[in-house]
């Protein structure tokens, strides 16, 4: 799987990391949709939490705990996390991904 995910963990494509580690990269959106818009991506390249196994919990719960702590990182003491597992409901980029977003009142029903 080639995405541009793949290009920004291999460097090839330049991003705004705000944090990483030898699981996850984190960096802001290119295409912010609130003051903190940051996407977290496992390196382990997951089309999407559908594509999960049983083999990824480790992964997956890292990165939960990340998005707190990236959240933080970026000043944002509450926020949203959201992932969209499928091209009817918004994927676009087929490599998991987290939005972390904050920074200002956020609506529900957000679709």
């Amino acid at each position: 799987m080639d995405t541009i995910f793949s290009k920004i963990l291999r460097k090839e494509i330049p991003a705004k990391i705000v944090y990483e580690d030898d699981v996850c990269l984190a960096f802001h959106d290119v295409s912010p949709q609130a003051p903190v818009h940051v996407l977290l991506i496992p390196k382990k390249p997951i089309v999407n939490l559908t594509a999960a196994t049983k083999d990824d919990e480790r992964i997956l719960g890292h990165l939960m705990v990340k998005a707190a702590e990236v959240a933080a990182l970026c000043g944002a003491k509450e926020f949203r996390l959201v992932s969209n597992s499928g091209e009817t409901v918004g994927q676009s980029v087929f490599h998991l991904h987290f939005h972390i977003l904050a920074g200002r009142k956020l609506g529900w029903p957000p679709g």
